[in-house]
């Protein structure tokens, strides 16, 4: 990736240029489309409303672009880094407020742009270096493998929804279908690899049923859905157990987010993080996240799926992004969309999943590689190992009446104090 600093001098970043032409339209619905099967998957594994996701995807973005003055291409939607603690809160405290505790995280956001902007933004690599965030982000990826295990084998909970061996089947076919589309496809095709797994998955359960005489499908919905249907917004509540156990979960996409606009950055030959700046994008990204909690969406973050459609279709009007988030509000109010998401069978996201989570763990890996040699280091080999066990071993500490921490956000709090508190090692 090419340093901020490095990148060729250029122009101020110009504010979008909206024209309602044919062409202009036509890409914004493409950079939706790229940014569709991820946007809809998280509330899909975790039980939020799709339509929620879409419109706050579409909120989201034309927030981020009000803050930064429409100068940066990005488009926002569901982050994966929140998909374990969203069903961890949802079982424990339930869905208001674990949405309370996502909307927190958006504030977690803001006070961070703020801080950047009094400190600069060295100051959030020095509190958070490549030693915490890297085996958080691992936590984050390895505590969801029973999660996607379970739903690849049929699994919900006690009650085997599907014959093992089916099920087995359909999950290898849509996991089959998403690697070789991310590996071997060209051009629009590689950036919308969760869409085919999907599709592919789909046909086959559709092929199947047909087949073995078996109700794989569940058409019910689709046919039960309204054309037109309000999406099913969420008011928060605002519990502190959920919001400490989520709030460190945050950590990790807001060091994400350096890296992803200075990803467009690279893209447009534009340093967008001397101008809108960093503290802007930040604040905009952290708006939009709180708004997403506030409406009973998933936290919001730029996605490197339609950075890379850029890359491709050389789109760089962040105007196109406007159009894209409208598309996505448009279609929220689409009850069929809901019904049609619905009606996917659950080993076919089940077999997604086994690919994105294991992902997610090896960003980790790629944030820890960052550290080179230092990583066999004493100190960094302690901070590490600690958290991975405390995050995965299931230790749970209790504070008072009905407050605990737990899983990711115990691991994460006990890196950043591990990292503030043990001395540097000598030479």
């Amino acid at each position: 990736m090419t340093p901020a600093s490095d990148l060729t001098p250029a122009p101020a970043a110009p504010s979008a240029d909206y024209k309602f032409t044919p062409k202009q339209v036509l890409v914004g619905a493409q950079m939706l489309f790229v940014a569709f099967g991820a946007l809809v998957l998280v509330p899909l594994l975790t039980g939020l409303d799709p339509s929620v996701a879409l419109f706050t995807a579409g909120l989201g973005t034309l927030i981020f672009q009000i803050v930064t003055r429409g100068q940066v291409p990005v488009f926002l939607a569901s982050s994966f880094a929140f998909i374990a603690p969203i069903i961890y809160g949802v079982q424990t405290w339930g869905m208001a407020a674990t949405t309370g505790g996502l909307a927190a995280a958006g504030l977690l956001y803001v006070a961070l742009s703020f801080a950047i902007r009094a400190f600069g933004s060295g100051f959030l690599h020095r509190l958070l270096p490549p030693v915490v965030v890297g085996p958080v982000i691992m936590v984050i990826g390895l505590s969801l493998a029973p999660v996607a295990v379970n739903m690849a084998t049929g699994l919900a909970g006690e009650t085997q929804v599907m014959p093992r061996n089916t099920a087995l089947l359909l999950a290898a076919i849509s996991l089959g279908a998403t690697m070789l589309t991310a590996i071997l496809g060209r051009g629009i095709m590689r950036v919308v690899p969760i869409l085919a797994g999907v599709a592919a998955g789909y046909i086959a359960a559709l092929a199947l049923g047909a087949i073995n005489g078996e109700t794989l499908v569940n058409t019910a919905p689709l046919a039960d859905a309204p054309w037109f249907k309000v999406p099913g917004f969420v008011a928060p509540e605002f519990n502190l157990a959920a919001i400490l156990f989520i709030l460190p979960v945050a950590i990790a996409p807001a060091i994400e987010h350096f890296g992803d606009i200075m990803a467009i950055s690279s893209v447009t030959k534009r340093d967008y993080m001397e101008k809108p700046g960093i503290q802007n994008t930040m604040l905009g990204d952290g708006l939009a996240t709180a708004a997403a909690g506030l409406l009973g969406g998933p936290p919001n973050t730029t996605y490197s799926e339609v950075t890379g459609a850029v890359t491709l279709t050389r789109a760089f009007n962040p105007a196109i992004m406007t159009w894209a988030a409208v598309f996505a509000i448009a279609l929220s109010f689409a009850g069929k969309l809901s019904g049609a998401l619905s009606t996917i069978p659950m080993p076919v996201m089940g077999g997604i999943m086994i690919l994105l989570f294991g992902m997610v763990t090896v960003v980790g890996l790629s944030v820890l590689a960052k550290l080179g040699e230092a990583l066999s280091e004493a100190r960094n080999m302690v901070i590490i190992s600690t958290v991975l066990i405390i995050g995965l071993g299931g230790l749970t500490l209790q504070f008072g009446e009905g407050f605990t921490l737990a899983g990711i956000g115990l691991s994460g709090v006990a890196g950043l104090l591990l990292n503030l508190i043990l001395p540097q090692q000598r030479d």
